[in-house]
């Protein structure tokens, strides 16, 4: 792989080389992380997923090497306070991640780990790509599988005490036909409070994030796998405050998404109920 010196992942890719791994590609460069394809010892290759990203870069360049990078790249200039909190919330996300390896249709972990400026965790590779390729063509039973299989992997988060709270297209991984979830870095246990009081807008996250995004609840993310659907369904985003018609849909589908996108989270079905009707239309 060939880097620009001062490209913001060059730096990352040369800590985990320096760590053991071999680096066959990059997969995701983001302000807060870095994903990349990985192997050690000859074994077959994971994904490892680096809590470092663009908007950490900056302090580890040298003063002559940082104004250049500034016109590469953009980068965020962060305080050495909000780079711990930073690295706080990777391991937060660390730790949910391991608390949830063994649920079904959700990417485990399998290794966890420290660099001197970063912590990484790896998980298998799911080669067959995410759930936005399917979007915009014609709904099938092989999409609404996927959906459904994502579905039962929320049921059981929502089981184990866990809120996803971002549920959108590239955070569902498929493999050999079927749907994973992944990213549990806006997760939280639903018993403890995290992040801002609010959050948004954006097209898959449920109103309540504007006032309590810190409490939303596993209604929110029925709400957030309902707008999938409905995309999936009418290759169109929800337009809320109009009656979500349900062409394109079955009948027994089409209404329970409409009942996903209820503006109060009480009036969304439980994931289950949705998760039925998911599999029930794949199978017809």
């Amino acid at each position: 792989m060939n880097l620009h010196p001062l490209h913001p992942a060059a730096w990352v890719l040369d800590q985990v080389r320096d760590a053991g791994w071999k680096v066959h590609d990059l997969l995701a460069f983001t302000r807060a992380s870095t994903i990349i394809e990985v192997s050690c010892l000859g074994q077959a290759p994971v994904v490892l997923k680096a809590g470092f990203g663009s908007n950490h870069v900056l302090a580890e360049l040298d003063d002559t090497a940082k104004p250049a990078a500034y016109g590469f790249y953009w980068y965020a200039r962060l305080t050495d306070a909000e780079r711990a909190l930073a690295r706080y919330d990777f391991l937060h996300e660390t730790e949910l991640t391991r608390a949830a390896s063994g649920t079904n249709h959700v990417v485990p972990m399998l290794e966890r780990g420290s660099c001197e400026r970063f912590d990484w965790y790896t998980m298998p590779h799911c080669a067959d790509g995410n759930f936005q390729a399917l979007l915009g063509g014609d709904p099938s039973g092989e999409g609404l599988g996927i959906l459904a299989d994502v579905a039962d992997g929320l049921c059981e988060l929502h089981r184990r005490g866990i809120v996803h709270r971002d549920v959108y297209q590239e955070n569902i991984l498929i493999h050999e036909g079927r749907g994973l979830i992944t990213d549990l870095g806006a997760a939280r246990h639903t018993d403890t409070p995290r992040g801002p009081t609010s959050r948004g807008p954006e097209v898959h996250w449920p109103p309540e994030y504007a006032t309590g995004y810190h409490h939303a609840t596993t209604a929110a993310d029925v709400f957030s796998l309902g707008v999938l659907a409905y995309r999936y369904l009418r290759a169109d985003i929800p337009r809320f405050g109009s009656p979500h018609e349900h062409a394109n849909s079955p009948c027994d589908l089409g209404t329970i998404v409409a009942a996903a996108l209820a503006h109060a989270p009480a009036d969304r079905p439980a994931m289950d109920e949705l998760r039925d009707a998911l599999r029930r239309a794949s199978r017809s």
